[in-house]
C-alpha cells in the first residue's frame, strides 16, 4: 500500500475516534421550549384564533364609515293585447344608480365598536394564557421524562443490588451458612423488580410520547438536574404578596373582567335599539327609454338627490326589551364568574406557594433520609456478612434507599413545576423563567 494512501487511512481513522470521543450534548429545556413554540398545534390554534378576533375591530368600525353601492338594471317590457296577440309594444330600459350612505348618529354602532375592542383585548389575554399554558405543558412533559428516567435508573440499580444479594444467598446456601429462605426472599424481590421495571419502561415511553406530541419529534437525551442542585425559594417569600398579585394581575381574572365589560357593552347595544338613527344619503342615477341598443334612442335623464334619513323605532314586538333582559342576566353571570376567577386565583396561588415551600422542605428531609438509608444499607450489608443480620434486612434496606431516591427525584421536579404554576397563577410567568430553570440543568448527556 502506498505511504500516502496508508497515511490518509490512518488520519481518517483518527478523525472517527476523535468524533466518537467528543462530548454529546443533550437537549435542554430551552431548546425544547423553542421547538414547542414553532410546532405545538394547540398554541398555533390559539394564535390563529387571536388573529381572527382582531378582525372584529375593523368590521365594527366599518359600520361607522360611509359605504357606497352601485345598481344597474336592464329590462325589456313586452306588452300584448288580449284581442289580436299580434298587436304588441316593446320597451327597453336601462337604469343605474350610485348611492352613498354616511351614518351620522348611531349609538348601537359606536357601542359595537367598543365591544369589538374589548373582544380583541380578551383575545390578547387568551393568547397570553395559551403562551403560559404551553410553558407549563412543556415543562411538565420534560420533567415527566426525567422523573421516569430516574425511576427506571433507580429500579435497575436496585435490581442489580438484589441480583448480587441473590448470588450471595445461593452461595451461602451451597456452603451451608444460610438457609434456602434467603434465596427465596431475594428471588421474590427480584421478580417484583422485574415487573416494576417493565412498568417503568412503559411510563418512560408514554412520557416521551407526550413530549413528542408537543414538539412533533422524538426527544433525544435530555439535560438533567445535577444531584446537588439547590432549588430557589419563591421571590418574594411572602404569601400575602403573591395573593395580592394574583387577585389583581392573574390572566384568568383579566379575562373574566373583559368578559364582564363585553356583556355590559352588549346591554348598551341592546338598549340603543330604542334610539333613533340618522344617516346622510346621496344618490345619483339615470334612466333611458330604448337606449340600450340604439345610440339615438329615447330621452335620457340624470337625477341626483341628497338628504338626511331619520329612522325611529316605535314597536318591535317586545324583542328589544327581551334582549336587554337576557343580557342583564348574562351580566350577573359574568360578575359571578369574575368573583370565582378571583377566588380561584388566590386559592391556586396559596396552593402553589405552599407546594414550593413545602417541596423545598421535603427535598431537604429526603436528602437527609437518603444519607441515612445509605448508611443503613451499608450497616445491614456488613451485619449480614458477619452473621448478625439476615437477608431480608438487607433487601428492606435496599428498597428503602431506592424508594427514597425516587421520592427525592419526584419532589425536585414537583417543586420546580409548582414554582412555575405559582408565577402563572399570578400572571407573571414568562420565558425568562424557562431560562432560569434551564440554567439549573446539566447540559452534557449522561
Amino acid at each position: 500500500m502506498p505511504k500516502a494512501r496508508r497515511r490518509a487511512k490512518q488520519l481518517g481513522f483518527a478523525l472517527l475516534l476523535a468524533i466518537g470521543a467528543a462530548p454529546v450534548y443533550a437537549q435542554d429545556l430551552l431548546q425544547i421550549w423553542q421547538m414547542a413554540l414553532q410546532r405545538d398545534p394547540i398554541y398555533a390554534a390559539s394564535r390563529a384564533g387571536r388573529d381572527a378576533d382582531q378582525e372584529i375591530i375593523p368590521q365594527a368600525r366599518a359600520q361607522l364609515l360611509p359605504y357606497i353601492t352601485a345598481n344597474a338594471v336592464a329590462e325589456v317590457d313586452d306588452a300584448r293585447r288580449l284581442q289580436g296577440l299580434n298587436e304588441s309594444s316593446r320597451q327597453r330600459r336601462g337604469l343605474w344608480a350610485l348611492t352613498l350612505v354616511q351614518p351620522l348618529f348611531d349609538v348601537g354602532a359606536w357601542g359595537g365598536l367598543k365591544r369589538a375592542e374589548f373582544i380583541a383585548k380578551s383575545a390578547d389575554v387568551i393568547q397570553a394564557r395559551a403562551y403560559q399554558e404551553l410553558m407549563l405543558r412543556v415543562s411538565q412533559a420534560y420533567f415527566d421524562v426525567l422523573a421516569a428516567q430516574d425511576t427506571l435508573r433507580a429500579l435497575r440499580a436496585q435490581k442489580s443490588a438484589v441480583e448480587t444479594q441473590l448470588r450471595a444467598a445461593k452461595q451461602g446456601f451451597d456452603l451451608g451458612s444460610t438457609t434456602i429462605t434467603d434465596t427465596y426472599e431475594a428471588q421474590a424481590r427480584l421478580d417484583l423488580l422485574n415487573a416494576s421495571e417493565l412498568q417503568a419502561v412503559n411510563v418512560l415511553q408514554v412520557s416521551q410520547d407526550q413530549l413528542a406530541k408537543i414538539i412533533n419529534e422524538r426527544p433525544q437525551e435530555l439535560a438533567e438536574l445535577a444531584p446537588g442542585t439547590v432549588l430557589p425559594a419563591p421571590q418574594p417569600n411572602r404569601l400575602e404578596d403573591w395573593t395580592f398579585q394574583s387577585s389583581s394581575s392573574s390572566l384568568a381574572v383579566a379575562q373574566a373582567e373583559l368578559a364582564t365589560k363585553i356583556v355590559e357593552k352588549q346591554i348598551d347595544i341592546a338598549k340603543s335599539q330604542h334610539y333613533p338613527t340618522l344617516h346622510l344619503q346621496a344618490q345619483t342615477g339615470s334612466a333611458s327609454d330604448r337606449g340600450l341598443y340604439y345610440p339615438n334612442g329615447g330621452p335620457r335623464s340624470l337625477d341626483s338627490t341628497i338628504g338626511v334619513q331619520l329612522s325611529i323605532p316605535i314597536f318591535t314586538g317586545g324583542e328589544i326589551s327581551s334582549v336587554v333582559r337576557e343580557h342583564t342576566s348574562r351580566l350577573q353571570q359574568a360578575r359571578y364568574e369574575l368573583e370565582n376567577a378571583k377566588r380561584q386565583a388566590v386559592q391556586s396561588t396559596q396552593q402553589y406557594f405552599s407546594g414550593v415551600t413545602s417541596g423545598l422542605a421535603q427535598i431537604k428531609a429526603l436528602q437527609a433520609a437518603e444519607k441515612s438509608s445509605q448508611a443503613s444499607l451499608q450497616a445491614n450489608q456488613t451485619g449480614y456478612e458477619v452473621g448478625v443480620r439476615i437477608n431480608i434486612d438487607v433487601l428492606n434496606a435496599q428498597q428503602q434507599l431506592y424508594e427514597t431516591q425516587r421520592s427525592l427525584s419526584r419532589a425536585r421536579y414537583d417543586t420546580l413545576m409548582n414554582s412555575l404554576r405559582l408565577k402563572a397563577s399570578s400572571g407573571i410567568l414568562n420565558d425568562q423563567d424557562i431560562v432560569a430553570i434551564n440554567q439549573l440543568l446539566n447540559g452534557s448527556a449522561r
